[in-house]
């Protein structure tokens, strides 16, 4: 069985990786005519489509810009980032085989037995995220007065942003997908013609903590889709250096292990191979990674030039509140 491992040891780019990893996936599944390891070298393709042809960001970022803009000249108080990423290919080679474990998982757990090579496949269609832009705002203490609560301004503002966005981005070519969450438990500060667009994990929280509004476009212009986050500072926060970050992939390591007791080994071939690429990507020692741009003194100690382990950045724009030092500005 081959894995993203096999190819992190040689210098090569990122790319030349991509290539490698993509087509030895494609021989084999040719060879041993397996669909799975197909949609995978497909689902590589997509990666280094975006890789080879970044023309396209160009236009892309332009016209979030755009929202960036407007943000700016509506809400001059606020503090605000915006920054984009490619999903990063360890990250995205982690996410692959996590659907495949989670549907394998779900489907033999409500019907007891597992699904054919074509059902599985049929649900690794589902990736939006390969392009990631992320709202994150901030309100000063300055503009808050001692009776008012920051947390609930926040969000005041973070639901307004939340129902200009659908339909602003529109306007520039994006088409907004809708959820795909039957029972959407979304906050009553979302529009009715935007609650079944977001994930609402302000409202419903993640097991871990994790909040954050999440909307999927489809670029028009670019064909391809991106998906948009909007948070506050203490959200992003917790996301990205606090206990949801840290007790996410905890819990994401018991969660396997779970579903590797409930599926024993050699039961589901598909489930094994998926199973065994995910545990060599967590437990793969990054300082012994030789990858091109990429260096890292242990697993915490990273310098990613290149999306190995992080997320390639797009775009960054900051926003910085106009009048956060000037005490003679009205309170809100």
């Amino acid at each position: 069985m081959i894995t993203l491992n096999d190819y992190l040891f040689s210098g090569d780019t990122v790319l030349k990786i991509l290539l490698q990893y993509s087509n030895d996936l494609k021989e084999e599944a040719i060879k041993n005519h397996n669909p799975i390891d197909m949609a995978h070298s497909n689902f590589l393709i997509q990666i280094i489509e975006i890789l080879e042809h970044t023309e396209f960001l160009t236009s892309q970022s332009q016209r979030i810009n755009e929202f960036y803009m407007y943000m700016a000249n509506k809400y001059p108080f606020l503090a605000f980032t915006f920054k984009g990423r490619i999903k990063s290919l360890i990250r995205a080679e982690e996410k692959f085989n996590g659907y495949i474990l989670e549907y394998i998982h779900d489907y033999y757990k409500e019907k007891g037995k597992y699904p054919n090579d074509a059902e599985i496949k049929n649900n690794l269609n589902c990736f939006r995220d390969l392009i990631a832009y992320r709202i994150v705002i901030s309100l000063p203490q300055c503009h808050v007065t001692e009776q008012d609560s920051i947390e609930e301004q926040e969000l005041k503002y973070l639901y307004e942003i939340a129902n200009v966005l659908p339909e602003f981005l529109e306007e520039r070519g994006f088409t907004p997908e809708l959820s795909g969450i039957p029972d959407r438990n979304t906050s009553i500060y979302l529009s009715d013609n935007n609650q079944s667009y977001y994930r609402d994990y302000v409202q419903t929280p993640r097991t871990s903590g994790y909040k954050a509004l999440h909307i999927t476009f489809f670029d028009n212009f670019a064909r391809c889709h991106t998906e948009l986050q909007i948070r506050t500072k203490d959200m992003d926060d917790l996301a990205e250096i606090g206990r949801a970050n840290h007790d996410g992939y905890e819990k994401q390591q018991e969660e396997n292990r779970a579903k590797r007791d409930m599926i024993p080994e050699g039961q589901c071939s598909c489930f094994d191979e998926a199973y065994e690429r995910l545990i060599k990507l967590q437990e793969l020692d990054l300082a012994s990674v030789n990858v091109n741009m990429f260096k890292a003194y242990n697993n915490q100690l990273i310098n990613d030039g290149c999306g190995l382990f992080r997320g390639r950045q797009i775009l960054p724009f900051e926003h910085l509140s106009r009048f956060q030092n000037d005490s003679e500005i009205a309170k809100l």
